[in-house]
């Protein structure tokens, strides 16, 4: 049967646009981490260009008694500095994982593990710090105690650690202010308290440290920055709902939330092509999402249905679009790994 001329280019726009539906649909495998012997929790933070990744295993949540790096399908220990809790937070191409651990004080020190040997990086004279971003030249971000009992943002580079300073926090306070992401350009983003006592996102780069604004509200804090200079984090509006934003180009956008009838979303990482991952509020409880061409999904909708898994919260994406983060599987808490179909 010949179908007319005007039927048959409706037809064909149809079938152009269903097939491109399923072409662009992009679906994710999830691979559980695991847990190590003995231990019933984990949960995976940061991933490098070559999939290996970082995180902490424990008993729960609040027991995390040791740092893992996950290789070629396998966890490993990399033990703390001598106490019973510690994390790592993020890894570099050369596998070097910058984290927190207790010492055998129980007193928090921030780490860098490199080949499996945990160096303590020092602190900024008030005896205690963490990391939680690295680069791949090995220099490492986080928050340090003063000698006057501050908490101020670090950067430890060629085995000097600095302080970065604040926004004009007063001296002297616990307000938090702490370095939380590195590009290999050395720039940094984090979040400070100003002199008005707000915490807002700042942007740290050859020595100068400038806010990154709000989307409206009084606060914001940043957690992730690419090679771009493109950096994500959370924001307040102007009712003071807390959003994930993508800031580029001296312009910060509102990522959104994943339902309408919730309030709070955070962006955590950040690769670059400018694709952020993180977490929203979602019916008591969070799913992580990701942010790409405009649009935030959740991860939980691009799993294969029924897997038993819910995605709570994504922490880390590298290069390739792989996705780190933690989830429940049939009940029990354990990092994932996302890896496109």
């Amino acid at each position: 049967m010949n179908l007319p001329a005007s039927l048959s280019r409706f037809v064909f726009v149809l079938l152009f646009i269903a097939i491109s539906s399923i072409g662009f649909a992009q679906t994710y495998t999830v691979t559980d981490l695991g847990v190590l012997t003995g231990d019933d929790y984990s949960t995976a933070r940061g991933i490098n260009a070559t999939g290996e990744i970082t995180g902490a295993v424990g008993s729960d949540r609040n027991n995390l008694s040791d740092i893992f790096l996950y290789s070629e399908g396998e966890m490993t220990s990399l033990g703390t500095l001598g106490g019973n809790t510690g994390i790592g937070n993020a890894i570099n191409a050369s596998g070097q994982v910058a984290g927190y651990s207790t010492n055998a004080s129980k007193t928090y020190r921030a780490f860098l593990a490199t080949n499996g040997d945990l160096v303590d990086l020092g602190d900024l004279g008030g005896g205690s710090a963490v990391a939680y971003g690295i680069n791949d030249s090995g220099e490492v971000v986080g928050s340090a105690v003063t000698s006057n009992g501050s908490n101020h943002p670090f950067l430890y580079s060629n085995g000097v650690i600095t302080d970065l300073g604040t926004l004009g926090s007063p001296s002297g306070t616990d307000f938090w202010n702490s370095a939380q992401g590195i590009n290999d350009a050395g720039s940094v983003v984090g979040t400070s308290y100003n002199a008005q006592g707000n915490f807002l996102a700042f942007l740290w780069s050859k020595g100068t440290m400038k806010s990154l604004g709000t989307l409206g509200g009084l606060w914001s804090e940043g957690y992730a920055i690419n090679s771009k200079g493109q950096a994500t984090g959370i924001a307040y509006t102007k009712n003071q709902q807390a959003h994930a934003f993508l800031w580029s180009g001296s312009k910060m956008t509102d990522l959104g939330v994943l339902s309408s009838a919730e309030p709070t979303s955070w962006g955590q990482a950040i690769n670059d092509s400018g694709v952020v991952v993180g977490f929203s509020d979602f019916q008591d409880t969070y799913h992580a999402f990701v942010y790409s061409g405009g649009k935030m999904k959740d991860l939980n909708s691009l799993i294969t249905a029924g897997s038993g898994w819910v995605l709570v919260q994504a922490f880390g994406i590298n290069d390739a679009g792989q996705i780190v983060g933690e989830g429940t599987i049939n009940g029990q808490e354990h990092g994932f790994l996302l890896t496109s179909n």
